[in-house]
């Protein structure tokens, strides 16, 4: 089993890579990386490993953004030491999670966990863990932000738009409460279905956002939406007609 841990904290990292080892004496641990900026340099170069172990907030970002930029395909095991209510969220995107400060029986169990997954889908395809990881996340419609020091669901029907702003995506519910999304809008148009459309470059907007358009004389139309949004939305002449269609 090839594993690589992702911590910021390198006596941290150490220590759980000798725990590791005391639970799962075959393991190898093949990296030991210490920031976004060097996890992605490695994944860019190197193999994906059989399962990674992931410090949630690290130096310079957080492994969220690992995941998505460097589109990794392994089960992860989370290592926090967030509160229940963030734990909640991060279950559904992960085989498991262990609290810090870790010990034998916290990386076991997680470890077990995955010796789970991997006897029910033998021989082994990662790609099957991340479908069946994939799937439940789907079926609960909901998506991970992040407010202040918390990671936090929020559910699909609950999203307004997402809009680009200074490189950063960004999500705004239909109560006018906005919150930072590590994907972009690219990945959001694929995952969040016909109920959004890409206006422009800027706007992912959901219909039951919209109250109505405004069309001008060179043929573009602004979307008025139903709460109070300090820029109204767009859409060029080129994807007027398509924008109406999917309207209608």
């Amino acid at each position: 089993m090839k594993i690589i841990i992702i911590e910021d904290e390198r006596n941290t990292a150490e220590d759980l890579k000798e725990t590791i080892l005391k639970v799962q004496p075959d393991a190898k641990i093949i990296a030991m990386l210490h920031s976004v900026k060097e996890a992605l340099a490695y994944f860019a170069e190197n193999e994906k490993p059989d399962l990674l172990f992931c410090d949630i907030q690290l130096g310079d970002g957080t492994s969220f953004e690992i995941l998505n930029k460097a589109q990794i395909k392994t089960p992860v095991i989370f290592c926090t030491a967030y509160d229940e209510f963030a734990l909640t969220a991060f279950e559904a995107h992960s085989i498991d999670y262990i609290m810090k400060p870790f010990d034998m029986a916290t990386v076991g169990k997680a470890l077990a966990k995955y010796r789970d997954l991997k006897d029910m889908l033998s021989p082994l395809n990662h790609n099957l863990i991340l479908e069946i990881l994939e799937k439940r996340n789907k079926s609960d419609d909901r998506m991970l932000v992040r407010y202040k020091d918390k990671i936090m669901p929020v559910a699909y029907t609950d999203i307004a738009l997402f809009f680009l702003e200074h490189e950063l995506v960004q999500l705004v519910t239909f109560d006018n409460k906005a919150y930072f999304v590590q994907k972009s809008l690219e990945e959001l148009e694929k995952q969040m279905g016909d109920s959004f459309y890409r206006v422009n470059r800027q706007f992912l907007v959901n219909k039951a956002a919209i109250k109505d358009v405004s069309t001008s004389i060179t043929r573009s139309i602004t979307i008025n939406l139903k709460f109070n949004f300090t820029n109204k939305p767009v859409v060029s002449k080129q994807k007027a007609a398509s924008f109406l269609d999917w309207l209608t």
